[in-house]
């Protein structure tokens, strides 16, 4: 019993899923592989399932963290890539 509480734990501390929330005219997206393509338009994030493509305008990056990214902008679209 303990070993699977201390294990449920671990894996809410140190989550390491693909995580993608959306706010208004903002996207977090946590546990992302790499970034592909990024402009003022259009971004592209790799995660391990495939890709995300996000397009807008005055797309900013706002916070760059090795697992974690916040995206500022007008969003118009996110298409999910496999």
């Amino acid at each position: 019993m303990g070993d699977i509480m201390l294990n449920n734990l671990r894996t809410y501390i140190l989550e390491d899923e693909f995580k993608i929330t959306i706010f208004n005219n903002k996207i977090d997206i946590l546990n992302y592989i790499e970034i592909d393509h990024f402009d003022d338009t259009k971004i592209i994030v790799r995660y391990n399932k495939g890709h995300i493509v996000i397009k807008g305008e005055n797309l900013t990056i706002s916070k760059l963290l090795n697992d974690e990214l916040l995206i500022l902008g007008q969003i118009k679209s996110i298409n999910f890539n496999d």
